[in-house]
């Protein structure tokens, strides 16, 4: 199967789990074509099946309850319920049993694909030893949450330095049009509940973001409480791609469950309602893209908090990890550079076929 033939069937199967933004399908299919590294990032069905043909032994390593659809953007900062900057993945949408090696191959093809785009300046081979030094180091560790307080401080000043401006970040929101109809009765119903006063006035509109999960119902509740704007998010939760690609059946999203069992220090407003993801939306809750964080940054220091979040992940499976061990012991030292270079080279080619 091709990509094209790919996407059709893909597409076709979404439609019966969820109603369908076909103008948001249209914009995903064009960003498919802008750049590589938003193809790769759209296309996380496409990528089961080109990774289960080119890293079929890979393909076998010991399964956890991935992350998927993983990827050097896919990180974002949140507050808890103390009011801590968190900072870590950021979404779950393909949560679910998967070989480990998947999370981080494609963690590292993502690093060599924002390498070649000039978004980080680091030598792939360096990034890919980054990632696996810090998922190894947090394996042995126990895992940490990434509480940007005391700690971490490091990692505070880069993303702060990034954290979008509130007067920005609002007015993009305020302009966009409220919604008459098309709101399902349960977005409205979740969105109510999330907002933190009864009754209070506010309007929906509709929010285009992500590349993956486009296409997918996705409104926001905008307010103002308190002497300030506040907007509550309810994504359409839908089964992950790998049901589909598995030809599975009546298989829900496992998106609660990796929230519930990784090592995490939780945002208080993300949870599953209704079949809605229904998180907060804010300038200091929201994904941190990799242009905009500062040019003198410890590039390896990043990516290899990215590997040890992954491992923060993994370790939800805790009967895996022993193995996880053994299996990566046994690979030489370079088994992740050599993968991610296949995987590289087999998803520029997808990618050519489907722009042309």
């Amino acid at each position: 199967m091709n990509c094209r033939k790919a996407t059709k069937s893909y597409e076709s199967w979404l439609a019966k789990q969820s109603r369908i933004i076909d103008a948001d399908l249209q914009f995903k299919h064009q960003q498919m074509s802008a750049d590589l590294f938003s193809f790769m990032r759209a296309t996380f069905y496409r990528w089961l099946e080109i990774w289960a043909e080119t890293c079929a032994e890979l393909n076998q390593t010991p399964p956890v309850l991935a992350v998927g659809d993983l990827h050097v953007e896919n990180f974002g900062t949140w507050r808890d319920q103390e009011g801590r900057l968190v900072w870590g993945i950021n979404d779950f949408d393909e949560a679910f049993v998967l070989p480990y090696a998947n999370d981080l191959v494609r963690l590292a093809v993502s690093a060599h694909l924002a390498i070649s785009a000039d978004d980080l300046a680091i030598k792939p081979a360096e990034a890919c030893s980054a990632i696996l030094k810090g998922y190894l180091r947090t394996l042995q560790d126990g895992g940490q949450p990434f509480t940007l307080a005391e700690r971490h401080q490091w990692l505070r000043s880069t993303v702060t330095s990034e954290l979008r401006d509130p007067a920005k970040f609002w007015a993009k929101l305020i302009q966009l049009p409220t919604l008459k109809t098309g709101v399902p009765v349960k977005a409205r119903r979740v969105l109510a509940e999330a907002l933190p006063a009864a009754r209070l006035d506010y309007r929906i509109v509709h929010r285009v973001a992500g590349l993956g999960s486009l296409g997918r119902q996705r409104f926001v509740a905008l307010a103002e409480w308190k002497g300030g704007q506040i907007a509550r998010e309810a994504k359409a939760l839908v089964p992950a791609s790998a049901v589909w690609f598995r030809g599975e059946r009546k298989i829900r999203s496992q998106y609660e469950q990796v929230l519930n069992q990784v090592v995490r220090c939780p945002d208080p407003f993300l949870e599953i309602r209704k079949s809605w993801v229904v998180r907060r939306l804010a300038p200091d809750c929201s994904r941190v893209e990799l242009k905009v964080l500062p040019k003198d940054q410890d590039q390896y220091k990043l990516l290899e908090a990215m590997g040890r979040e992954t491992a923060n992940i993994h370790l939800g499976s805790r009967r895996a990890i022993e193995k996880i061990k053994r299996d990566i012991g046994r690979r030489p030292d370079d088994w992740l550079h050599t993968a991610s270079l296949e995987m590289v080279q087999a998803t520029t080619q997808d990618w050519l076929s489907w722009s042309a």
